[in-house]
């Protein structure tokens, strides 16, 4: 969660009517400013470029969620398969709003799976070209895949969205500090704000509901995003700041149904300035249709 700094400060939260939280005009998938945003220009083949935008930063840096959807729709473009099955990112250098290009490679196709990988480069003040992502990914046909579901994961016990709140319901943020959050819809459990009140849990739980401000629908690409939008963990703890992204992995277990997602992420351990963060989204209709691991990093002084 490359980036996340506290825009919630001590405060009395209030509720707001929901229709203030909702586009006149509900997007659809593939016409909407999250479709926009992380489409390429194919310059040759496996090579693409982006102006990054700026829409999808928390102060100056570019979410590591929306960066991973870039590079996933890229992978979807290379490889002979469009769904992300399984996609695993190392963060090497804070990205930038600004001109960026992706380079693809085919490792291997099959029948069933595919796998690439994936690397961003933007241009540093000297002309030098940085890498800032690389990303290893298999993709597949998620329309194809069985019915039979086994497990013992529960959808996470979320108060109603009007009973939740969001950056809109604390004070007016500083700004250009929050341009990731006017894009979505999220709505954080109670539970789970005791940060934004000063008085953080100690349990390292953050829970909300998740959408697009604009009303479209998620697709697999969309729940690349939803894994890293919400506040870190680490503010439940007791600690504010930057948590940078060292490596995020995200399996995409099915497609979602139409309607707001289920997001629960938890923290176990915190040792040596680093945490992991364990990511579940649930869809309207009960499904576990993502999970993520990342590595981050906190700053403890």
């Amino acid at each position: 969660m490359e980036s996340y700094r506290l825009v919630m400060t001590c405060c009395t939260v209030r509720v707001m009517p929901e229709a203030a939280t909702t586009a006149a005009r509900r997007a659809t998938i593939g016409d909407s400013e999250f479709d926009r945003d992380t489409a390429l220009t194919r310059r040759a083949p496996g090579v693409y470029d982006i102006d990054l935008s700026a829409g999808w930063t928390i102060i100056s840096a570019v979410n590591g969620g929306y960066l991973l959807a870039v590079l996933g729709r890229a992978l979807a473009d290379a490889l002979p398969h469009r769904d992300p099955f399984t996609i695993s990112a190392h963060y090497l250098t804070a990205s930038r709003p600004g001109p960026a290009v992706v380079r693809t490679d085919v490792v291997r196709t099959g029948r069933t799976l595919s796998t690439g990988q994936a690397s961003l480069f933007q241009y540093d003040e000297d002309g030098v070209e940085v890498e800032r992502i690389r990303v290893l990914a298999s993709y597949g046909d998620l329309g194809a895949l069985p019915d039979d579901v086994r497990t013992a994961a529960q959808p996470p016990a979320l108060p109603p969205l009007d009973q939740c709140f969001g950056p809109e319901d604390g004070p007016v943020p500083v700004d250009g500090s929050s341009a990731i959050v006017d894009r979505l819809l999220l709505k954080l459990d109670p539970a789970t704000l005791g940060w934004a009140l000063g008085q953080p849990s100690g349990k390292g739980e953050m829970r909300a509901w998740f959408g697009l401000k604009d009303g479209r629908d998620s697709d697999p690409l969309a729940l690349l995003l939803a894994v890293d939008a919400l506040p870190p963990t680490a503010f439940e703890i007791g600690l504010s700041g930057w948590v940078p992204t060292v490596e995020l992995t995200v399996h995409v277990r099915c497609r979602p149904a139409p309607g707001p997602l289920r997001v629960s992420i938890t923290t176990r351990n915190l040792a040596g300035g680093f945490l992991e963060e364990d990511a579940e989204v649930w869809d309207s209709a009960d499904r576990l249709v993502a999970q993520s691991r990342q590595l981050a990093r906190v700053r403890l002084d």
